[in-house]
């Protein structure tokens, strides 16, 4: 396998390989690299949730991050539509494209399908996503090189907090040493995913800049109802003490009523009494915070899933739901391709070119759920376009219908096909002048047209001259005995189009199409002889008539 010494990376800087084979990004004790986090959240409100957004704009975003960090965990609605858009991602199966049909590049797909076999690959695709709440995220790549070869071992997320960008275009990424003097990242060691809620720089296109403020009111409305139940939840309780009540009373009579607050008993003299009095318009002024806070879950739910009725009671029935699943999954196959192509760049291509030197080509992974096929569809489209002349490839029908191929030895479903009889000679040649021959004043059966039988049908040819059928019932017979099969298929094919087509304009277009290709050969042979047999008849009424 080949080593290049000179491997760069996206920024055009140089590979350490002693570096690679480090953690360098782990946590420190007593250095800037904590796992102790702050709580910015604590006491927030709008003038101090702007410059701490307004920090994080001119390159020092750790208040923010902490702060995006409580707001996941506080807020149970951002937690679980932020969790859902994540999982639904980190969940898919993902698929492996060799390079091309060399046996060297089936080779590397394979080698790195083996790898995605990880039971752990789940959870460090979800710790990768991390990005889509903060707006970007680290991951280091833990490199195996124990027998030689360049494999990643694990994919270790690292605390964002620990990471700046540069000061300049604050795009760059860069890393806190232990020192806390920031540096480049380390070539091949770094995982940068950045999946943005809008365009522009990472540090602004973190879904929790939104969040905080709707957590933040929400927050002021959560505090707002309680105060309001526990001051309106409980009916007012009212002491009454007679005239001549000494104080020592009055004190007795007070701590009564304050301890059916919190005790819910209390003991009073027989002489005084205690009133219960109720709000009737309770329930309907909490309505209000109620509606307020599911208000700001629901702008979360659009910001997060793009919708509501997967998150939220919206009325609007199956076709609503269906409609907002569908935006859904819009956002998971864009959040599926953003991640195929971070992993793609910042894994799958370093790791080929660690283990195989640089190539014109590489393995691609592939994030996306497979397309859900229309069988019953792609079966009838089959059965009407393939008799009409279409050329189909059984090995690409077998792949949509996830079928193998047969082995020899393997037992074939299917129904054998019947033995094809023999056809009958061809009938002699018949024309409207032909000579209806006569023995014995009698039409011999063997001359006489397959469709004449319509006329022959009484015993003897005696009887038929006798009694001859009008060239009308003659033709008409003969289109009823011998067109109907070919009037059947013509008709069958009509139907299957229109069980086929998806609107009337395309079933105008499959019958466009189709008729010119239909074969009407049978149907013209039997009305010809039908035109034959009609006239022999006439001309044999004619000659009875003579006689």
């Amino acid at each position: 396998m080949a080593r290049n010494p000179t491997l760069l990376d996206r920024w055009g800087r140089p590979i350490l390989r002693s570096v690679l084979k480090e953690e360098v990004a782990a946590a420190t004790v007593g250095g800037v690299r904590t796992p102790i986090t702050g709580y910015p959240a604590d006491g927030l409100n709008p003038v101090r949730l702007a410059h701490i957004l307004r920090e994080a704009d001119q390159g020092d975003p750790l208040r923010y991050l902490e702060l995006a960090e409580t707001v996941e965990e506080r807020d149970p609605h951002y937690l679980g539509v932020l969790g859902t858009r994540k999982r639904s991602v980190s969940q898919i199966d993902i698929t492996v494209e060799a390079a091309s049909d060399d046996a060297a590049d089936v080779a590397k797909a394979d080698m790195v399908r083996e790898w995605l076999t990880r039971d752990e690959l789940t959870e460090e695709l979800f710790d990768i996503l991390d990005c889509i709440g903060k707006g970007y995220s680290f991951t280091e790549i833990i490199w195996d090189t124990s027998e030689g070869q360049w494999r990643p071992a694990r994919l270790e997320w690292r605390d964002p907090r620990w990471f700046r960008f540069d000061r300049i275009t604050l795009s760059t990424p860069l890393m806190l040493d232990a020192s806390g003097q920031e540096k480049p990242l380390d070539p091949f060691k770094f995982v940068f995913a950045a999946v943005k809620a809008k365009s522009g720089l990472a540090l602004r296109s973190g879904l929790a800049r939104v969040a905080a403020w709707g957590w933040m009111f929400k927050a002021y409305t959560q505090r707002d109802w309680a105060i309001f139940t526990q001051t309106f939840g409980q009916p007012l309780r009212v002491g009454k003490y007679g005239a001549g009540a000494s104080e020592a009373d009055k004190d007795t009579l007070f701590r009564a009523v304050s301890q059916i607050a919190g005790d819910c008993a209390a003991i009073i003299p027989e002489s005084m009494a205690i009133d219960f009095i109720e709000s009737k318009t309770v329930g309907a002024s909490s309505a209000l915070y109620r509606e307020r806070a599911d208000w700001l879950d629901q702008q979360i739910s659009k910001a997060v899933l793009g919708q509501t009725a997967t998150t939220d009671a919206i009325a609007g029935g199956h076709a609503v739901g269906q409609e907002h699943r569908e935006v859904q999954e819009d956002i998971e196959r864009a959040d599926a391709k953003a991640l195929s192509a971070i992993l793609n760049r910042d894994l799958i291509r370093p790791w080929i070119d660690l283990e195989f030197g640089p190539q014109k080509r590489y393995p691609r992974l592939v994030i996306a759920r497979p397309e859900v096929e229309d069988i019953d569809g792609l079966v009838k489209a089959l059965g009407i376009l393939v008799p009409l002349g279409m050329r189909v490839g059984a090995s690409e029908v077998r792949d949509r219908l996830k079928l193998s191929e047969p082995g020899k030895d393997d037992e074939i479903l299917g129904q054998k096909a019947p033995d094809t009889p023999p056809e009958p000679p061809a009938p002699e040649t018949a024309g409207p002048d032909r000579e209806i021959k006569r023995v014995s004043g009698e039409i011999k059966r063997g001359d006489a047209l397959p469709g004449m039988r319509a006329a022959l049908n009484a015993e003897g040819a005696s009887a038929a001259i006798s009694e001859p059928s009008s060239p009308e019932a003659v033709l008409a017979d003969q289109l009823a005995d011998e067109a109907a099969p070919a009037m059947v298929a013509m008709l069958g094919k009509i139907e299957a189009m229109l069980a086929a087509a998806g609107s009337l304009e395309e079933f105008a277009e499959m019958l466009r199409a189709g008729f010119p290709a239909l074969d009407a050969t049978a149907l013209a042979d039997r009305l010809a002889e039908g035109m034959i047999l009609a006239q022999a008849a006439g001309r044999i009424a004619v000659e009875q008539d003579r006689a």
